[in-house]
């Protein structure tokens, strides 16, 4: 095993399958093929990697967030209200066995339609300061794949993501997926705050998003470590999504497929497809009174999963049968980035080096929580690329 450590996962009893009760009350029989996952059936089992995180989040004169260097007091009529945090971060996402056929009864003149969903478990840990780390999210929740409608409501193959975040807020987000040859477009994405209301048209930068501006509310202050390092720069808080593309900047990834969700309807016109969900947040989050003075309402959820098949070749040393198999990680594209290790038996003895193509899913995502708070929302952004966590044992089929 590639990680030893034991991981937290959402666990059902092991006779546990989803199915609907038939008139007679007897068990429905159990070679019935369960609902399709669609492009759910990838979200099997451990995944980690490495990551980042970037929130604004409240500061206040009651409970003032202690800061190592002096920030110059602000031009009024603005205040101290409010601290950029960044965190460089540690991943675990670990996947439960699919729920089986999940019954939604039908209203004439729709019919009985049939769910399947993969329930997970979320947890990110900062890991910003070399040595330690800390929790700063967990989410349990459950992926579910909704077929297609042909009466009303007509609807397209959807998916939908339910989770909780223990800060009080659950949200419920939508949408659709495709698939395509080669690598994913990974647009950037903006950080940057705006008055509530605009959409972003009135965009509001603040001296934290300068990197080597040292004197304000930020966490960490003094980038200058991690600038040197490359870990935290300037090009990374201007687009948080180049780090996904500098994960994938070397490798050959020959297939995509993008999960695209969000909490709300895209804006007018109303695309063909019908979206639900919505989020709900606890009413220390909504304020008082509520929603029109919030300590930090959770508004919208939108993310981008891209599900990449990665083609890597592996030089294998020599080899003879019935030593221990060789374990080899692919090969990274930037320095720290998180990668699989193979497990690979070759089935006869190698005299010298050999070459062999492999294949491995990752999976990467970014994803924007707008929160409300002082007049303004909040581009709340996290980003991570993961892979298996298990080592991957390469099938006797690649040296054919």
């Amino acid at each position: 095993m590639s990680n030893p450590t034991p991981r937290a996962s959402i666990k059902l009893p092991g006779d546990f399958t989803f199915g609907h009760v038939r008139p007679d009350h007897k068990k429905v029989d159990p070679t019935e093929l369960p609902a399709p996952l669609g492009p759910l059936a990838a979200f099997v089992g451990d995944w980690v990697g490495n990551g980042f995180n970037t929130i604004f989040r409240p500061d206040n004169s009651v409970t003032p967030t202690p800061l190592p260097n002096p920030v110059p007091a602000p031009v009024p009529p603005a205040t101290l209200d409010n601290i950029l945090e960044l965190n460089l971060t540690s991943e675990s996402l670990s996947f439960s066995p699919s729920l089986g056929s999940v019954p939604n009864r039908g209203t004439t003149p729709q019919g009985d339609i049939f769910l399947n969903g993969v329930p997970y478990l979320q947890t990110v840990q900062d890991t910003t300061i070399h040595g330690e780390s800390v929790g700063i999210h967990v989410e349990p929740g459950i992926w579910i794949h909704i077929p297609a409608t042909t009466v009303p409501p007509i609807n397209q193959e959807t998916v939908a993501r339910m989770a909780s975040i223990p800060h009080g807020t659950t949200i419920e987000a939508q949408g659709v997926f495709g698939s395509k040859d080669g690598p994913p477009t990974i647009d950037p994405v903006n950080i940057t705050p705006f008055v509530t209301g605009s959409n972003p048209q009135k965009l509001i930068t603040f001296p934290s998003q300068t990197a080597t501006n040292a004197n304000t509310p930020r966490i960490p202050q003094d980038l200058t470590s991690f600038i040197a390092a490359g870990t935290i720069t300037q090009p990374l808080l201007d687009d948080p999504n180049s780090l996904l593309r500098s994960h994938i900047s070397k490798q050959n990834i020959i297939k995509t497929v993008a999960i695209v969700i969000s909490t709300a309807p895209p804006p007018p016109p109303p695309p063909p497809t019908l979206f639900g969900g919505g989020t709900d947040n606890i009413a220390f989050l909504l304020g008082q009174p509520a929603a029109t003075a919030p300590n930090a309402q959770t508004l919208q959820m939108t993310a981008t999963f891209w599900i990449e098949t990665v083609e890597e070749i592996i030089e294998v040393p020599p080899f003879t049968v019935g030593q221990a198999p060789f374990l080899i990680q692919a090969t990274p594209s930037v320095p720290g980035q998180s990668v699989p290790t193979f497990s690979i038996t070759p089935p006869w003895d190698l005299d010298k080096p050999h070459k062999i193509k492999v294949h491995f899913t990752q999976i990467q995502y970014t994803q924007t929580v707008l929160l409300n708070f002082a007049g303004l929302t909040w581009p709340h952004v996290s980003v991570n690329t993961l892979v298996p966590a298990d080592d991957i044992i390469v099938p006797h089929s690649v040296w054919k």
